[in-house]
């Protein structure tokens, strides 16, 4: 570890435990200085003390953090409660990237993908495109784990506890409805047809029957997230909007990814080992310390140049 990085956590972190050697190096068990440690929204809904504003408060703050992911060209792929870090201050972190992924990726649209068929995030917050075994992702799949976690933190409950992949289609379905031709061909699976005809019918429900006591508000941004056809599925900017957390909403503290859409230079559809990973991750933060490096440079001579004209005039 560099010493400014080591400097920054030592800082920033109590390290508290060591649990063993990890393929990054030593692993220890932390906690931030400032939080004072942080617990996740999993705990939270289980202790069930969350009011209605602290539910706004936090599908706001994810919805803000995936507007700044998806605009940079990243999915999550892994939104669920236990990723959702809460403070005292009901203030929001995402965590866990592992299954990020970048649709920016050269070879993106190439055939189906190892990486992704290997999705083994919690069955219940994966959207239905996932299920039916789609290798094209889009930014609807994060949208629709919104749509659960909201769901769930105003139940107190998982929404699609399936206890099987075919067991969560169904009881998807029981709420979205039979997909259409239409939709079916949005998922993008060659498997989609023949898993959803095995599926029995089922009995329909609703969102207003399932959370009889949450507002028509709820209810609707709920229904924006949960559509069977990803491109149905509001965005992360759009649900930002909506009248469920107007109270939040702040187009001018809602950023961009400012550089554009990001491509990781790795690729998403080779499996490496452990060490090849972690060589060309070394690689390309070296890479883009020199980068920084050059740019702070470049500014550098720039304002040295512009005071100089200054002084002459």
């Amino acid at each position: 570890m560099s010493e400014d990085v080591d400097a920054h956590v030592l800082r920033r972190f109590e390290l508290c435990q060591k649990l063993g050697k990890g393929a990054y190096g030593i692993v220890f068990k932390a906690i931030e200085k400032r939080s004072r440690g942080e617990t996740d929204l999993h705990a939270v809904i289980q202790a069930k003390i969350l009011e209605d504003i602290h539910k706004k408060y936090v599908i706001y703050q994810t919805l803000k953090a995936l507007k700044y992911m998806h605009s940079g060209e990243l999915l999550h792929r892994d939104i669920k409660p236990s990723n959702l870090l809460l403070n005292s201050d009901c203030h929001v972190k995402l965590c866990d990237f592992g299954l990020c992924r970048s649709v920016n990726t050269e070879g993106n649209n190439a055939g189906p993908s190892p990486v992704l068929t290997d999705y083994v995030a919690t069955r219940w917050y994966r959207a239905p495109e996932i299920l039916l075994g789609s290798t094209k992702y889009t930014k609807g799949v994060d949208i629709w784990s919104v749509g659960c976690i909201m769901g769930e933190m105003i139940s107190d409950r998982p929404i699609f506890p399936g206890s099987s992949t075919m067991n969560q289609l169904e009881r998807i379905i029981s709420l979205t409805g039979k997909p259409t031709p239409s939709d079916i061909e949005s998922i993008k699976s060659p498997f989609a047809s023949t898993m959803l005809d095995s599926i029995p019918p089922t009995k329909k429900t609703t969102l207003s029957s399932m959370f009889p006591g949450a507002s028509q508000d709820a209810v609707d941004l709920m229904s924006k997230c949960l559509q069977f056809n990803p491109s149905n599925r509001c965005t992360a900017q759009e649900a930002l909007a909506h009248p469920y957390i107007a109270e939040f909403h702040n187009p001018d503290d809602e950023p961009d990814y400012p550089n554009g859409p990001i491509t990781i230079s790795l690729d998403d559809n080779q499996k490496l080992t452990a060490s090849d990973y972690r060589d060309k991750l070394y690689r390309e933060i070296n890479e883009r310390r020199k980068a920084a490096r050059r740019r702070e440079q470049e500014r550098a001579l720039a304002a040295k140049g512009g005071s100089k004209k200054g002084a002459t005039n």
